[in-house]
C-alpha cells in the first residue's frame, strides 16, 4: 500500500506541475489576465394583430427561446478604458471548444492583444444548441456561386435535422436568399454560431479599442468568421465608431464566389487564408482531390487573391492592408486538425494581426510558446490517467473490493496462441476496418434517432458503430460457445472474463453479479479521482486535460444528462471487447508477471483494439501523401470522409491508452469488468464532455 501511495501522490503531483506551468504560459507569468464569461441571448417574435381591413391593431413581442454564450478572455496587463487595446474574436471548430483556439489567444495576448474564445453554439458550456444555427432543404456540392441547377450541384436534401445542418455548414445567412433559404420556409439562421453577438460585446469592453478589431477561426469557425465580417461590414458602434474586422484569419476555410452574396454593400478587409495541404475536407481544398500549384489559378482562387492565374502564388501578399484589400494564402504542410497549431501558421496569423491592427509589439513572429503550454497540459492528462492505476490497487487492498482480483483462470487450453490467435487479430482487425466509415457516418446523419433526446453529433456516429460492434460480437461469442460445447469443451463465464474461475475446477462459472457490480464500483471511483483532478484545474486554473481536441471536461448539467443516456450503450460495447479480446482471446503472456510480461501481451491486446483503424489511417493517407487524394474519398467518395476520418489522428492514441489500462486491469483482476468499465466511462466522458450537441 505504501509504494501505491507514493505513486498515486507522485502522478498527482506531476500533473499538477504541469497544469501549474502550463497556466503559467498562458498567463504570461502574470502579465496576461485570463477569466470566463457569459453572454446572454434571448430570442423574441414579434406578433402583430389586424383588423380584416388590414388595418395594424397591435404588436406583441412572444418570447421563444433564451441561452448563453460562454467565452475565455484574455486581457494583457496595462490595458484599460484609459489604455484600451485591439481585440481579436476567435472562433473554432466543429467538435472543439474555446480552449482550442488557446494557441492563438495566447500568442496574441503576449502581444498586447485582447482575445475572446468563444464557445460557440453546441460546443463546450454554452447552452445554446447547433440548432440555432439553421438549415435549409437544400446544398451546393461545388463553391458557393460556381453552383447550377443544370449540373446539378445545386440539388435538394432530406433527412434528419441534424443531418441538413451538417451538410448546411458552408452555407452562410448572408448569402442570397438562393442559397440562405429553403424553398420549404427553412433558413439559415445565424452560421456566426453566435459570433455576431460575442463581436457585439467585445467592441463594447471599455478597454478595446473598437477601430481595431478582427476575428479568426478555423474549420467551422472560418464560416462562422466570414459571417461576423459579412453582418460587421462597415457598422458603427453609438459613438460612430468603425467597428468593423480589420482583419479575418482563416484556418482551413472554404472560399465562394462574390455573386454568392451581396458584395456591392458587404466588404472583407484584409483576409489571410491558412491553406492546409493534407486537409481532410473536400470543400477546403476547392472539391479537388489534392491541393497543388494549379488550385491557385483557379477563377475562385484568383478572384480572391485579386491577381490574374499568371501572378497566383503562395505565402504572397496581394493588394494592401490600408484599404483592407490584402490578400494571401499561406500553405502548410499540415492536415485539418493541425492546422491550429501549426508553427508557420501561427508565424504568418501573427505578422497579418500585426500589419491589419498595427500593433506595437517587440515579440517576434517566430518567438512562440503555445505548444509547450500544449504538451504540458498533454504530460498532465498522462499523469492524471496513470494516478487511477495506484489508487485501484489501493482500493484492492480494502476488504470490500480485494475480491474483484480473483486471478486469470488456470485454463492452458483456452490460451490463444498461434495462428488461432493470429486469425482472430485479423477478423478483429478487419470488422472495424469496414465497419468504421459506414457505421459512424450512418449515426453522424442519418441513424433515425430522437434528435431531441440524442442530442451528441459525433456520439450519435460511435452509437451506431458500438451497436452494430456489439450485435457482431454477441454472435461470434454464441458461436464459440456452441464450438466448444460440440467439442465436449464446454466455455463458460469465467473463460468470458465475466466471473471467477470456481474453487471446484468442476463446476461451471456462471455470471457473477457481485463481481461486476464491485468492479464498476471500482471503475466508478478511478474514474471518479480523475474527474476530480480536471474540476480543481478547471476552477484554479481554466485549463482541462487535452491535447488540441478536447478530451476531459466538467460536465454541464445538459452534458451530464448525455452521459447518462450514452453510458449504457458504450459500458455494453466495451464490456464485450473486452471479453472477446481479453478474456476470450487470451494470450500465452497474459500471466507472465512483471514489466516484460505486460509487453508480451499488451501489444498484441492493443492491435485487436485499435489495428482496424491504423489500417483505415493508411488506405486514407497514403495515398493522399503520395498526391493522388484522401483514399476513402477515392475509393468509397466524400461521403464517408471528413470529420470521423480526420478524427482517426485523434482516435487511435486515445485507444492505445486504453488498451493499456486495460491491459493492466485484466491481469490484474482476473476479469474484465473494471477494465472495460472504466474505459467506457472515459470514452463517453470524451464524447459528451466536450464534442458538438445538436
Amino acid at each position: 500500500m505504501k509504494k501505491h501511495a507514493i505513486l498515486l501522490a507522485a502522478f498527482i503531483a506531476v500533473s499538477a506541475i504541469c497544469m501549474i506551468i502550463a497556466n503559467v504560459i498562458q498567463t504570461d507569468g502574470g502579465k496576461i489576465d485570463v477569466s470566463m464569461g457569459e453572454i446572454q441571448l434571448n430570442w423574441k417574435n414579434t406578433v402583430n394583430t389586424t383588423d380584416e381591413n388590414g388595418n395594424l391593431v397591435s404588436t406583441k413581442e412572444d418570447f421563444l427561446d433564451s441561452g448563453t454564450l460562454t467565452f475565455k478572455l484574455y486581457k494583457p496587463a496595462g490595458v484599460s478604458a484609459e489604455n484600451p487595446a485591439p481585440a481579436v474574436l476567435l472562433l473554432h471548430g466543429y467538435q472543439n471548444d474555446h480552449e482550442t483556439s488557446a494557441a492563438y489567444a495566447v500568442e496574441l495576448a503576449r502581444r498586447g492583444v485582447v482575445v475572446m474564445a468563444l464557445d460557440e453554439f453546441g460546443h463546450g458550456a454554452t447552452s445554446i444548441g447547433m440548432k440555432k444555427r439553421g438549415w435549409t432543404n437544400h446544398k451546393v456540392k461545388v463553391n458557393y456561386g460556381n453552383d447550377s441547377d443544370s449540373d446539378g450541384t445545386y440539388a435538394e436534401i432530406g433527412g434528419a435535422q441534424r443531418y441538413r445542418l451538417m451538410m448546411n455548414f458552408s452555407t452562410l445567412s448572408f448569402f442570397n436568399d438562393r442559397y440562405s433559404k429553403g424553398s420549404d420556409g427553412t433558413e439559415v439562421a445565424d452560421s456566426s454560431m453566435g459570433g455576431v453577438s460575442a463581436y457585439t460585446v467585445l467592441s463594447n469592453f471599455d478597454f478595446v479599442d473598437p477601430e481595431r478589431m478582427a476575428v479568426s477561426g478555423h474549420s467551422m469557425g472560418t464560416w462562422a468568421s466570414w459571417t461576423v465580417a459579412a453582418m460587421l461590414s462597415g457598422a458603427t458602434d453609438d459613438k460612430g465608431r468603425d467597428i468593423s474586422p480589420k482583419a479575418v484569419v482563416l484556418q482551413c476555410g472554404e472560399l465562394f464566389r462574390k455573386s454568392a452574396y451581396d458584395s456591392e454593400n458587404i466588404s472583407f478587409n484584409n483576409v489571410l487564408l491558412l491553406q492546409a495541404k493534407y486537409d481532410e475536407f473536400n470543400y477546403f481544398r476547392d472539391y479537388a482531390n489534392t491541393v497543388t500549384d494549379n488550385l491557385l489559378k483557379t477563377p475562385i482562387r484568383t478572384e480572391f487573391l485579386g491577381t490574374t492565374a499568371d501572378k497566383a502564388a503562395w505565402n504572397t501578399t496581394f493588394g494592401n492592408f490600408a484599404d483592407g484589400s490584402a490578400r494571401r494564402i499561406e500553405l502548410l504542410n499540415t492536415n485539418h486538425r493541425l492546422t491550429t497549431h501549426h508553427s508557420g501558421g501561427m508565424k504568418a496569423a501573427m505578422e497579418w494581426f500585426q500589419n491589419a491592427l498595427n500593433l506595437d509589439t517587440t515579440v517576434a513572429s517566430t518567438d512562440q510558446v503555445f505548444l509547450i503550454k500544449e504538451w504540458l497540459v498533454f504530460f498532465a492528462m498522462l499523469f492524471g490517467i496513470a494516478a487511477m492505476i495506484p489508487f485501484m490497487e489501493l482500493l484492492l487492498c480494502t476488504p470490500f473490493f480485494a475480491s474483484v482480483a480473483c486471478g486469470i483462470p488456470d485454463r492452458p487450453d483456452r490460451v490463444s496462441k498461434g495462428k488461432k490467435w493470429v486469425r482472430g487479430m485479423i477478423i478483429t482487425v478487419l470488422i472495424a476496418f469496414i465497419t468504421y466509415p459506414f457505421m459512424t457516418q450512418l449515426g453522424h446523419g442519418l441513424l433515425p434517432l430522437p434528435e431531441g433526446i440524442f442530442r451528441m453529433t459525433i456520439g450519435n456516429g460511435f452509437l451506431s458503430w458500438y451497436l452494430l460492434l456489439i450485435i457482431i460480437m454477441v454472435i461470434t461469442t454464441w458461436t464459440s460457445v456452441r464450438g466448444a460445447k460440440k467439442r465436449g469443451s464446454a466455455m463458460d463465464f469465467a473463460d468470458m472474463g465475466f466471473a471467477a474461475e470456481p474453487a471446484d475446477k468442476s463446476r461451471t462459472a456462471v455470471f457473477s453479479w457481485a463481481l461486476c457490480g464491485k468492479g464498476a464500483l471500482l471503475a466508478l471511483c478511478m474514474t471518479c479521482l480523475m474527474y476530480v483532478m480536471v474540476l480543481i484545474f478547471e476552477k484554479t486554473m481554466l485549463l482541462d486535460y487535452r491535447f488540441i481536441w478536447p478530451f476531459f471536461k466538467t460536465f454541464t448539467l445538459a452534458r451530464f444528462g448525455q452521459f447518462c443516456l450514452y453510458i449504457p450503450v458504450f459500458a455494453v460495447f466495451f464490456l464485450m471487447n473486452n471479453s472477446k479480446i481479453f478474456a476470450q482471446a487470451r494470450v500465452e503472456d497474459a500471466t507472465t508477471p512483471g514489466f516484460k510480461g505486460f509487453m508480451k501481451c499488451w501489444w498484441k491486446y492493443a492491435l485487436c483494439m485499435v489495428g482496424g483503424i491504423i489500417l483505415l489511417m493508411l488506405l486514407e493517407y497514403i495515398p493522399f501523401f503520395a498526391g493522388l487524394g484522401p483514399g476513402v474519398d477515392l475509393l468509397f467518395s466524400s461521403t464517408f470522409g471528413g470529420p470521423f476520418m480526420s478524427l482517426m489522428i485523434v482516435f487511435v492514441p486515445q485507444v492505445l491508452v486504453f488498451s493499456v489500462i486495460c491491459t493492466y486491469v485484466f491481469r490484474r483482476t482476473g476479469n474484465v469488468f473494471t477494465g472495460a468499465i472504466c474505459v467506457a466511462i472515459l470514452a463517453c466522458w470524451i464524447v459528451t464532455g466536450g464534442s458538438a450537441i445538436f
